[in-house]
């Protein structure tokens, strides 16, 4: 049995509610003969309507994010499947226990980041100072970007990067994607205007087999976003296939979520 088939399939247990989040947010076990786990349940019911994410719902938009995820090779979602639960149906996610390793984001009092670093931007930090906001220049980041442009992202914070166990970093929280209007919002743009990565070019051309209408890809998520949805993904990792490049921030909106972390 794969992990997703227990989040799927087992039985699942309320043990407490994360209190921190905006919406409903269980802790849970789900257990099915004899193999347990721990994981996030995210129930329907207990979501806040959001007027510029006017189609379905945050649980599906969780559970499509995962399976672009998967489809680039990269797994850097963890296990999400959509199930009933204790309080209607809703988003089950494996719980990730982060571990302590070099830090991924960070203030310094410079104008240009240092080696091993890529800029963000500027932050004001109290009192009328600015300090430079960085992100590492790790691989795994830079697949998270890559990723978040294709799933348009519209909430990338620096708490939803979960570095785990043997070198793995994860991605949470993906209930703000897909929209058909471009909304990325992000930290991870130090790759800005940079070419794309042989493995990033790759992935994007499985990503966009996997889209063409009949696609395996196109067929899962038809199951969980709109069609426009579905179309302004296609849209955008051909124009990152054709460009050859990360994108930019489009200038039209603030490029950096709020708050950052």
């Amino acid at each position: 049995m794969t992990t997703a088939e227990l989040l799927a399939e087992g039985e699942l247990k309320v043990r407490g509610r994360i209190r921190e989040a905006s919406n409903a947010v269980l802790y849970c076990s789900v257990s099915y003969e004899g193999r347990e786990a721990f994981c996030v349940y995210k129930p329907v019911a207990g979501e806040r309507p959001l007027w510029d994410f006017p189609d379905g719902t945050l649980a599906q938009r969780e559970v499509a994010a995962y399976e672009v995820s998967e489809a680039t090779g990269w797994g850097l979602v963890p296990p999400t499947v959509l199930r009933d639960g204790p309080y209607g149906e809703g988003m089950c996610q494996l719980w990730i226990e982060a571990s302590p390793e070099a830090e991924l984001l960070a203030l310094v009092d410079r104008e240009e980041p240092e080696e091993g670093w890529k800029a963000i931007g500027f932050a004001e930090v109290g009192e009328g100072q600015t300090a430079l906001l960085v992100h590492a220049d790790d691989v795994r980041l830079r697949r998270l970007a890559v990723l978040d442009a294709v799933i348009n992202n519209a909430d990338r914070k620096g708490g939803h990067l979960l570095p785990a166990g043997e070198g793995r970093l994860y991605g949470i929280d993906h209930g703000v994607t897909f929209n058909a209007e471009n909304k990325l919002r992000t930290l991870l743009w130090g790759w800005a205007g940079e070419a794309l990565t042989a493995e990033a070019v790759s992935a994007l051309a499985s990503l966009r087999d996997g889209l063409a209408p009949g696609g395996p890809l196109s067929t899962r998520l038809a199951e969980l976003i709109t069609v426009a949805e579905i179309d302004a993904t296609r849209a955008r990792v051909s124009a990152m296939l054709a460009s050859g490049k990360h994108p930019e921030p489009s200038g039209e909106w603030p490029a950096i979520p709020w708050p950052p972390v």
